[in-house]
C-alpha cells in the first residue's frame, strides 16, 4: 500500500487484483474511460478473472476504483507483428492466454478523468511490472494508441509521428507516457483498433523488458 498526501488528508493508493464483486464497478470504469463503443464490458471482464485472475488489477483512491490494468500472456511470434487488438486479446474474453507462454501483453489501461496527474497510471504500470517479473514472463508488450496522431496526420506519416515524439519534438499522452515508464518502440501498427480515429487506427508496438527474465 501507498500513500499520498492531497490537500492536507493522508489519502490512500491501493494497487489491488481485481475480483468478482468489483466487475459492475470495473465496467463502469472502461465506459467512462473509452466510451460505450471502444471499452470492454462486464462479460468480458468476467471471462478475464475466470482465465487470468493474476493479469487483472486496479486501483483504489480512498476505497474508490479510479484505475485498472488488463492484461493476458501469449507467445507473441504465434500473432506477428501485423496482429489487430482484437485478434490479440480475443475481443476481449482472453480466450488465448496461454499460461505456458513468454510474453505479458496489455489490453488496457484506464483512469477515471478525475484523478489524472496524480501518477496513477504510472502505479498501474508498476503493478503489471510486477506481474512480469513474478511469473518470470520475458517482456510486457502493449499496442499503445497515438491520440493526438490525428493533429499531424496531412504533414507526415504514423511513423514519423513516433519518431518525434520519441525524439521530444511532440507531445502524445499515450506514447509519451510509455516511454517516461522505460518501454521502447519496436514497429508502428497500422489498422490496430477499429474505430480508433484519434490515432487514424494506428498503434505503436511497445515492449518492456523484464532484466530478471531467466529462460
Amino acid at each position: 500500500m501507498t500513500q499520498i498526501n492531497l490537500k492536507d488528508n493522508v489519502q490512500e493508493i491501493v494497487v489491488r487484483k481485481i475480483v468478482q464483486e468489483d466487475l459492475e464497478k470495473v465496467a463502469a470504469l472502461s465506459a467512462r474511460c473509452f466510451g460505450p463503443d471502444m471499452s470492454l464490458k462486464h462479460e468480458h471482464f468476467e471471462s478475464q478473472l475466470a482465465l487470468f485472475p493474476e493479469g487483472q488489477i486496479c486501483l483504489e483512491y480512498n476505497g474508490e476504483i479510479v484505475g485498472t490494468a488488463l492484461s493476458l500472456i501469449v507467445n507473441f511470434e504465434d500473432y506477428g507483428d501485423k496482429h489487430t487488438y482484437y485478434e490479440i486479446c480475443d475481443l476481449g474474453f482472453i480466450r488465448n492466454h496461454n499460461p505456458k507462454g513468454r510474453n505479458l501483453y496489455g489490453i488496457e489501461v484506464g483512469v477515471n478523468e478525475q484523478f489524472r496527474g496524480m501518477q496513477l497510471g504510472r502505479r498501474l504500470y508498476e503493478g503489471r511490472k510486477r506481474i512480469c517479473q513474478e511469473l518470470n514472463l520475458e517482456n510486457i508488450l502493449i499496442g499503445g494508441r497515438m491520440p493526438f496522431y490525428y493533429k499531424y496526420a496531412k504533414q507526415m506519416t504514423a511513423e514519423d509521428y513516433a519518431q518525434e515524439v520519441i525524439k521530444g519534438k511532440i507531445y502524445d499522452p499515450v506514447l509519451t507516457f510509455q516511454l517516461k515508464n522505460g518501454f521502447t518502440l519496436n514497429k508502428v501498427i497500422a489498422n490496430y483498433l477499429p474505430g480508433d480515429e484519434e490515432s487514424l487506427e494506428y498503434a505503436t508496438l511497445m515492449e518492456w523488458k523484464n532484466e530478471e527474465y531467466t529462460p
